[in-house]
C-alpha cells in the first residue's frame, strides 16, 4: 500500500508518516520498483497503534518506548498521565471560571478587564494585606464579581480580611450573593458553614433574613447561633428560643441577652421572654453560674414576670447570684419592681 493510500485510510498525513519514518517509529516494509514507499498491513496496524497512544497524551518518544521496549511497563506512565490531565483540567477550569466572571462584569473597555484581573489576582494573593486591600477596593468603579467575593470569604482564614470581605459582600447584596452563601451554609466543612452564616448576618435585606430564619433549624449549633444573633438584632422573634439557649450555655450570652432585651420591646414579648428565662431556672439549671447569667439577662426585660423572678433570685442561696439579682432589681424603675416572695 502506497503512502497516499495509507494516509487516506489512517487519517495521518503523508508528511506526518514521513516524520514517523525519520524518527524510526514506523518504517515501510518495502519499496516499489519505482522507489515509492510500500506499507504492509502490519505497518498500517502500527500506525494505528501510534495514533491510539498519542490520543492518550503520550509524546512520540513515549510512544516509541511503549511499542519497542519489551521491559516497558505502562502503569507508572499512565498514572502520570492521569495526574497531568487532572492538573490541566483544573487549570483550564480555573481559567474558564475567571473568564466567565470577567464576562459577567460586562467590561466596557480593556482597562476594565485589566482592573478586574488585577483585583482577582489580589484576592488570591498569599499576602493577607493584599487580600484585605482588594476586598476594600472591590466596590469601586470596577467591582469584583460576586462569585469571586463569595469564594474568597468562604475560604478566608484571616479574621481581618474576612471582615473586609463580608463588608464588600454586604455592599454587593442583590446580585445573587445570598443564594451563593446559602450553598456555603450547607457545606460539609464546619469552617465554611460558619463563614457563610456570618456573611449572611451582615447583609440587611429580606432575602438574607429569610435564609437566616431557615438557618435557625440547621443541625450545626454554630450556624444556629449566628443566625439567632443576627435575627434578634433585626427584631425577628423566632430567634428567641435559640437566644435563650445561648444565655444558658454561656455562648455569646452577652450578645444574646442584648438581643433579647431589644426583642422585649415588641408588644407582648416582654413577658414571653421573661417566662422563657424563668423556665430555664425551673428545668434543672441549678448551677450558680447559670442563675447569675439568667439574672443578668432579666435585667433589661420589663414587666412583672421579670421583676418577680429577680426578686426571687435576690434571695438565692448563692451569694453572687443574690447580689447580682438585688443590684439589677434596684436599677429598675420603681413601678417595675416586685418584692417577690421572701425566703
Amino acid at each position: 500500500m502506497l503512502i497516499g493510500e495509507v494516509a487516506r485510510r489512517s487519517g495521518v498525513s503523508a508528511r506526518m508518516l514521513r516524520h514517523y519514518e525519520a524518527l524510526g517509529l514506523v518504517r515501510p516494509t518495502g519499496r516499489t520498483g519505482a522507489g515509492y514507499r510500500e506499507y504492509s498491513g502490519e505497518d498500517v496496524r502500527r500506525i494505528f497503534h501510534i495514533e491510539s497512544l498519542r490520543s492518550l497524551g503520550l509524546s512520540l518518544k513515549e510512544v516509541a518506548r511503549a511499542l519497542d521496549d519489551p521491559d516497558f511497563t505502562p502503569a507508572d506512565l499512565v498514572a502520570d498521565l492521569v495526574r497531568q490531565t487532572r492538573e490541566r483540567i483544573a487549570d483550564e477550569t480555573e481559567l474558564l471560571t475567571r473568564l466567565r466572571r470577567i464576562d459577567a462584569a460586562e467590561p466596557a473597555a480593556w482597562e476594565d478587564v485589566l482592573q478586574t484581573v488585577a483585583l482577582l489576582q489580589a484576592l488570591g494573593s498569599k499576602s493577607a494585606g493584599k487580600r484585605q486591600r482588594a476586598a476594600l477596593s472591590s466596590t469601586e468603579e470596577v467591582p469584583a464579581p460576586v462569585e469571586s467575593l463569595v469564594e474568597a470569604v468562604l475560604s478566608e482564614p484571616d479574621p481581618n480580611v474576612a471582615g473586609a470581605l463580608r463588608w464588600a459582600l454586604a455592599r454587593s447584596a442583590g446580585d445573587g450573593v445570598e443564594l451563593l452563601l446559602a450553598q456555603g451554609i450547607d457545606s460539609s466543612a464546619a469552617q465554611v458553614r460558619e463563614r457563610a452564616v456570618r456573611s449572611l448576618a451582615e447583609i440587611p435585606d429580606e432575602g438574607a433574613t429569610a435564609l437566616l430564619r431557615d438557618a435557625l433549624a440547621h443541625p450545626d449549633p454554630v450556624v444556629r447561633r449566628y443566625a439567632a444573633l443576627a435575627l434578634g438584632a433585626r427584631g425577628v422573634t423566632e430567634a428567641v428560643p435559640t437566644l435563650l439557649d445561648l444565655v444558658v450555655g454561656e455562648v455569646n450570652d452577652v450578645d444574646a441577652a442584648d438581643a433579647l432585651s431589644a426583642l422585649a420591646s415588641r408588644p407582648g414579648w416582654a413577658d414571653r421572654i421573661a417566662t422563657g428565662l424563668v423556665d430555664r431556672l425551673a428545668h434543672g439549671t441549678a448551677e450558680p453560674a447559670v442563675r447569675r447569667r439568667l439574672a443578668q439577662a432579666l435585667a433589661d426585660i420589663p414587666g412583672t414576670t421579670a421583676a418577680r423572678a429577680l426578686a426571687d433570685l435576690s434571695h438565692d442561696e448563692d451569694r453572687a447570684v443574690a447580689l447580682t439579682a438585688a443590684y439589677v432589681l434596684g436599677l429598675r424603675a420603681p413601678g417595675d419592681r416586685s418584692t417577690g416572695t421572701a425566703r
